[in-house]
């Protein structure tokens, strides 16, 4: 799809983002913004929020995917949209031993209940050719060990896409499934590890390289504009999961 077929879809449009003022989700959110959508990112902190995307034009709202009512009012504010994308995930990493019950349900509150919540509270808000993009991510497909609860509820959210695709029709609803991102994620492993991380797994994957943000707010804005896209995962990921 040529960058002016995307730009001729997204010309006025209204989109949602969810999630944090950095990353992924700034990538995306800055994307469809150049590509002439009107944009408005939610989060539980706002004025986080706001001061991210200070002279940006984007409009900062207060949402919390694991409280109903948040939603809820947020819907109620917003009205009518053209494309939501939920970004928002919590941290659930560890071995089975180490993982406790309060980490894993966080995890799927964040990103399995809370979108879908957000199709039932958005659902008749939908403007015609909308569309609903969540995350999922490539453990769903690979796990490895100290991923158990993250490739839980990725798999949950390849699924939600699939089914919330067939009772929001002609509302499309598809996932993104990134593989290993460079975003910030990994800087706590430090430089050295960071690197060495990265290293191999450049080395092994079809692509050779380590993704970007920018990687994935392209399959981001594929989902948006694809008209004929829905109730698919979108594994953004070099092919990792093949090796």
């Amino acid at each position: 799809m040529s960058e002016n077929t995307v730009t001729a879809r997204l010309e006025g449009k209204t989109v949602l983002v969810i999630g944090r003022g950095s990353g992924i989700a700034r990538a995306a959110t800055l994307a469809a913004r150049d590509a002439g959508a009107r944009l408005v990112v939610a989060g539980r902190d706002r004025d986080s929020l706001a001061s991210a995307y200070t002279g940006t034009g984007v409009r900062a709202e207060t949402v919390d995917l694991t409280d109903e009512r948040s939603i809820a009012e947020l819907a109620g504010r917003l009205g009518e949209i053209d494309h939501i994308v939920s970004t928002a995930s919590a941290r659930a990493r560890g071995t089975v031993d180490a993982l406790d019950q309060e980490t894993v349900r966080i995890s799927f509150d964040t990103k399995v209940i809370g979108p879908i919540l957000l199709a039932k509270h958005f659902k008749d808000r939908f403007r015609a050719g909308g569309s609903f993009t969540l995350f999922s991510g490539s453990s769903a497909t690979r796990p490895t060990p100290g991923m158990l609860a993250v490739a839980a509820t990725n798999g949950a959210a390849d699924v939600v896409a699939k089914a919330l695709a067939v009772e929001l029709a002609p509302v499309r609803v598809n996932a993104v499934s990134p593989g290993t991102i460079d975003t910030g994620a990994y800087d706590a492993l430090g430089e050295e590890k960071k690197a060495a991380l990265f290293a191999d797994r450049s080395a092994r994957n079809p692509a050779r390289r380590i993704g970007t943000a920018q990687d994935v707010a392209e399959a981001v804005l594929f989902a948006m504009t694809s008209t004929f896209l829905t109730g698919v995962s979108l594994a953004v990921d070099g092919g990792e999961p093949l090796v």
